[in-house]
């Protein structure tokens, strides 16, 4: 057997296009009607505009180059033999401009005219796409003008003397990524024709729109064009009509919008009397993982991609783009959206209440063990068991609240756990470790002053076996406590706070435990269970296992020796939603982090992740239930399959390879 040595291609850094992603932009010029000349000059304005932002890729409304409200006048052989000399000067534009761009114009073919998209790309025309589904309602029926292009003449395949392909089943190749497009009424029906496009291949949809805005119409356009975005895996670029069409019956607001598999990307103000546009860079990555992810997608290609795309190629000049033109979360698990908060937050625990209910009815159990340590995950823990308890009518009392003082616990966390107990109203019962842990040193012959991985485990396995032995006193079960982020990287004893009966916090990564908990305090009318709440998230992160320093405070702080959390939850994030390369994931925390951490110290943390993620694997593979909350999770039944023995030198090759920026 032969044995090679493969070196990836270089990625810049600092290049968002070599790490996989496409700048587009939806552009809404002024229009004059029926001038094709001054809507040329508005196009070739625009695109120049554009051309200092690196845009790759540019879509305009439709029928840009004569405005659609023209009307009869699409008849009038002046306006269409302009918008073929119109055509010729885009051409010369698209040779200098360094974009593939479309714009919407009138065009013939065998004596019947056409809604169309016309695409440019270094100095040509690369395709045209006529409209397939023509409105008939309103002043506006596309049918006295235009046909469809779903009723194209049998062999008509071009247009024009430079035989460009022409119609509804063409994806233009730009860089590699494959675009459709589809014109406004399109994006209205059963089944539009980018859901076919993105079948075939197409990874961003362009749509020239001229729709019209009535009350209540925007949003639901907007929902429209997330669902699209988000059942065909794609980006969606839209434009429509802005200022400039003839408002006898109708009003144009001029709608320029970029969605990416169901999120708002960018949004330019409507109701201007001059030129918007809304840029936006398109993760071209992360929707072909999706893609590859979601088998139901290619299932479906094969079931309703029934004849082939044409695919041609758009050839443009390479271009370097710096910087980043979207936000990147730098807490993806957290909800951010202000008016959703505490919907979603509530989601969030609900799924937990239920998932716990199921199990307490499933088992016929009423009694509840819960290690409270004061700390993060026992307070959601203990948070969720009491909600639950009172959504299945049982007495609190039926939930045994165990706080195990050991070496390392601090006046505070104590303090805290006591009261939060008593707040609730539940079974509190305190037993200290710190003799049997001796008695237990004394008979493995370990030196109670050597601070190491026995000492720390020691502990909390006892505590693991006394919440056990309490469980079977009660006839109840254990509540495990740990959540997914201490599971990613491994920092739990195996069978120690590693294991219980049911994990409610499984599912939950440190971040948004930390959001819940503030979440749940600030919604409480209890003003001192409250301030406990909120003292507990202000508390270090700490397992207090080591002795406190001379002030009694923690001296253990768990992201002095793992890293931050926030910055594990983003590297967790984007390796498991989307299986981005260490160097891609390092690009994204550069940009979601700048001014909060330095490129190396990012770095720094970013090697533990995987060392820490591959390495501690075997404690994942024998998780308890619980209950899967979003859309990463490490159960070894279904959401995260690897083996123990999983080798992590790739990665970390990877990681050593990167030079901070």
């Amino acid at each position: 057997m032969s044995n090679h040595n493969y070196t990836l291609p270089e990625r810049s850094l600092c290049d968002s296009s070599a790490q996989g992603f496409m700048r587009v932009a939806a552009a809404v010029p002024t229009v004059t009607i029926a001038d094709v000349n001054a809507n040329v000059d508005a196009i070739a304005e625009t695109l120049e505009t554009l051309k200092e932002s690196a845009v790759r890729i540019v879509v305009f409304p439709e029928m840009s180059l004569t405005g659609y409200t023209c009307g009869d006048l699409f008849h009038q052989s002046e306006l269409l033999d302009g918008v073929l000399a119109g055509i010729e000067r885009l051409k010369e534009v698209s040779s200098r401009c360094g974009m593939m761009f479309v714009v919407g114009a009138p065009l013939t073919v065998l004596d019947t005219l056409y809604n169309c998209a016309v695409a440019f790309a270094g100095g040509k025309v690369v395709a045209v796409v006529p409209k397939t589904y023509l409105p008939n309602y309103n002043e506006f029926y596309e049918r006295r003008w235009f046909a469809s292009g779903a009723d194209l003449p049998s062999g008509v395949t071009e247009w024009g003397v430079d035989h460009v392909p022409f119609g509804t089943d063409v994806i233009i190749d730009v860089d590699g990524v494959g675009v459709g497009i589809e014109i406004c009424e399109d994006l209205w029906t059963p089944v539009p024709p980018s859901t076919r496009a993105a079948l075939g291949g197409a990874e961003i949809i362009l749509n020239l729109s001229a729709s019209d805005d009535l009350i209540g119409k925007y949003g639901y356009l907007k929902s429209l064009l997330a669902q699209q975005s988000a059942r065909c895996m794609s980006a969606y670029v839209y434009s429509s009509a802005g200022f400039g069409e003839s408002t006898t019956d109708l009003v144009f607001d001029g709608k320029a919008l970029v969605y990416e598999n169901g999120a708002l990307l960018a949004e330019a103000p409507r109701w201007t009397r001059h030129a918007v546009f809304a840029v936006a860079d398109v993760d071209i990555e992360a929707l072909r993982r999706d893609r590859r992810h979601m088998m139901s997608f290619s299932d479906s290609r094969k079931l309703e991609a029934k004849e082939g795309m044409r695919r041609v190629c758009a050839v443009i000049p390479a271009v370097r783009r710096e910087g980043l033109l979207r936000k990147v979360d730098p807490r993806p698990f957290v909800p951010d959206n202000g008016e959703l908060i505490d919907a979603r937050c509530e989601e969030i625990i609900n799924i937990q209440i239920s998932g716990l209910a199921q199990r307490l009815h499933a088992t016929h159990t009423g009694s509840l063990v819960v290690g409270i340590s004061g700390g993060l995950d026992s307070t959601l823990a203990l948070l969720v068991a009491v909600r639950t308890f009172d959504a299945l009518g049982i007495d609190r009392k039926g939930i045994t609240g165990v706080t195990m003082p050991g070496f390392g616990t601090t006046d505070r966390t104590h303090d805290n756990a006591v009261e939060l107990m008593k707040s609730l109203g539940i079974t509190i019962r305190e037993i200290s470790i710190v003799d049997a842990v001796k008695q237990h040193f004394s008979d493995i012959g370990h030196d109670i002053d050597v601070h190491d991985v026995t000492y720390e485990n020691s502990q909390a396995r006892e505590r693991t076996q006394l919440l056990m032995d309490i469980a079977n006193q009660v006839s109840g079960m254990v509540l495990g406590t740990g959540d997914l982020s201490e599971l990613a990287l491994g920092w739990a004893t195996y069978n120690g706070d590693h294991m219980s009966m049911y994990g409610v916090n499984a599912g939950i990564p440190k971040t948004l435990v930390r959001h819940l908990v503030r979440w749940c305090a600030m919604s409480t009318p209890d003003l001192h269970e409250r301030d406990i709440l909120l003292d507990i998230v202000d508390t270090p992160i700490s397992p207090e296992l080591i002795p406190a320093d001379e002030n009694g405070n923690i001296k253990q702080k768990t992201e002095d020796l793992v890293g931050p959390y926030e910055l594990h939850d983003f590297f967790l994030y984007y390796t498991l939603r989307f299986g981005f390369t260490p160097r891609r994931v390092y690009y994204l925390a550069t940009h979601a982090f700048d001014g909060i951490y330095d490129s190396a110290t990012i770095l720094h943390w970013l090697r533990t992740f995987y060392r820490r993620f591959f390495s501690q694997q075997f404690k994942r593979s024998c998780l308890p239930d619980g209950p899967k909350v979003g859309s990463v999770c490490l159960s070894p039944r279904g959401d995260w399959r690897m083996p123990s023995d999983a080798s992590s030198s790739a990665w970390l090759r990877e990681v050593d390879g990167i030079k901070p920026l």
